[in-house]
């Protein structure tokens, strides 16, 4: 192999690596119509890297009636190109999450493919860009079945049938057996904005972190930030790159974060075990996470601090916001400051009664809260993510008829609490995706079992065709 081979040379290895193994399996599932309309066997809602990978992993399940439907245009899914503002991407390099074993499907074969064997070495971490165009590569090899600016609107279940209508902003829709919604880190709930931002502020004068930001039209200006984890640092890098005059950070600890647990629990297995952990212990585990919050990486951290219009207020919340002569006036404890602009860097909310598209089942879904009795205190941000089956299924709340239930997945963030670093978290989604595949394939297996248990005692189609004694030949002795 040459040292740069070339993605058509990569594309061309890796066809026939995926026919050595035999990873497109033969479809099993029995086609399925309702009304004159053909049915898809699974929908997956959301184009980005979890999406791509579901609709891949199922063609080794023998699920191929398979169609990906995202909200924005093509080569636009996910947040890499739309409101994430990272230099990088936060995780190793290293990390294999979306290539199910295949060699030439890993970023390292395309960065390699193009840019030589040598010059992964001296790579440090992934371009938030170059992961960008990874997914697209990824899709495009694969040859992946994606509908691009179809927003789903409402999922709308079918009494009696194990259907989901699914209506889209366009005013189509379409009709599927499974729904999967991959719909990343917002996709469980909403981002969070202080009511005292969201009430006493114009929209003009703020935006959060998961929303386009004209930084460029900021240019000379001071913008005040609101939250201590990451992505309150990648924006203020990128607005003080973009000719923003000040940045400056408030977070209400008395120190930033140090801590990220993620790392331990890539390291002892806890990432790939904690399924197995009981629900009482989960609940502990994830109060810990979450307190923790999530600090800047220390590349982040400087980048955004070498910049001589950064500051950082520590010990500093914000106890008032209101807008005072065309800006907006920030009070902390330490007394007033005065911006052009504000961003909200304060996280997300996961629960179902948030999603408009959940809005005819959110009060089926079964809620941490209900389900589990914690050892220590309650935690509203658990006690609000729904309560998963052991496959990412919503489950029904006690008491309920969780039917319209039947065939809906959260693989999005909104899963953390039951199923620990899965679906949104590139370092857990290698270990996530075979139990969702098998749990989509066997419950469809399940769905159709007395057909193909019938089918199976009727079978008699002969397979050997020898007889004994051996027929006698002519020239027999």
């Amino acid at each position: 192999m040459t040292e740069q081979m070339g993605l058509r040379a990569l594309e061309q290895r890796l066809e026939r690596e995926l026919e050595l193994i035999a990873f497109n399996r033969p479809q099993w599932v029995r086609p399925r119509q309702f009304e004159g309309e053909d049915v898809l066997d699974v929908a997956v809602i959301g184009g980005g890297q979890c999406g791509l990978a579901t609709a891949f992993g199922l063609r080794r399940e023998g699920v191929t009636n398979v169609m990906i439907f995202d909200e924005s245009p093509a080569g636009f899914e996910g947040p890499w190109e739309t409101y994430a503002r990272m230099v990088t991407l936060r995780t190793p390099k290293t990390l294999t999450p979306l290539d199910f074993g295949v060699p030439s499907l890993t970023y390292q074969a395309w960065w390699e493919a193009q840019n030589g064997a040598a010059s992964w070495g001296a790579l440090d971490k992934i371009a938030r860009g170059d992961w960008m165009a990874y997914l697209r590569w990824y899709r495009h090899a694969l040859d992946l079945p994606v509908v691009n600016e179809a927003k789903l609107v409402r999922i709308e279940p079918v009494p009696g049938e194990a259907l989901h209508r699914l209506h889209f902003a366009d005013g189509t829709s379409e009709l599927a057996r499974k729904v999967v919604l991959a719909t990343g880190i917002q996709g469980g709930g909403e981002w969070h904005t202080p009511a005292m931002v969201r009430d006493n502020l114009p929209k003009a004068l703020w935006a959060h972190t998961s929303e386009p930001i004209d930084f460029a039209a900021l240019h000379g200006k001071r913008i005040g930030i609101l939250g201590g984890g990451a992505s309150a640092f990648d924006n203020a890098h990128f607005a003080l790159s973009q000719g923003v005059e000040a940045a400056e950070v408030f977070i209400r600890r008395s120190q930033l974060p140090r801590v990220n647990p993620i790392r331990f629990m890539e390291k002892v297995g806890f990432a790939a075990r904690y399924p197995a952990l009981d629900d009482a212990t989960k609940y502990a585990a994830m109060d810990c996470f979450l307190g923790h919050n999530q600090p800047p990486t220390n590349d982040t951290f400087a980048r955004a601090a070498s910049w001589p219009g950064f500051h950082l207020h520590t010990g500093a919340p914000w106890l008032d916001v209101a807008e005072h002569n065309g800006l907006v006036r920030v009070t902390t404890p330490h007394g007033h400051h005065e911006f052009d602009f504000v961003v909200i860097s304060t996280g997300l909310i996961s629960d179902p009664a948030l999603r408009p598209e959940l809005a005819e089942v959110a009060d089926l879904i079964a809620r941490w809260g209900e389900v589990v009795t914690p050892k220590g205190p309650r935690n509203a941000l658990i006690d609000a993510h729904p309560y998963l089956g052991d496959g990412f299924e919503f489950c029904a709340r006690q008491g309920v008829d969780g039917a319209p239930l039947h065939g809906l997945y959260a693989f999005n963030y909104s899963a953390l609490i039951s199923l620990g670093l899965s679906a949104s978290a590139l370092s857990g989604l290698h270990l996530a995706l075979p139990r969702l595949l098998r749990s989509i394939a066997d419950q469809l297996f399940l769905d159709d079992k007395d057909v193909l248990v019938e089918e199976f005692l009727a079978y008699d189609d002969p397979e050997f065709v020898g007889e004994w004694p051996l027929p006698e030949t002519g020239d027999a002795a």
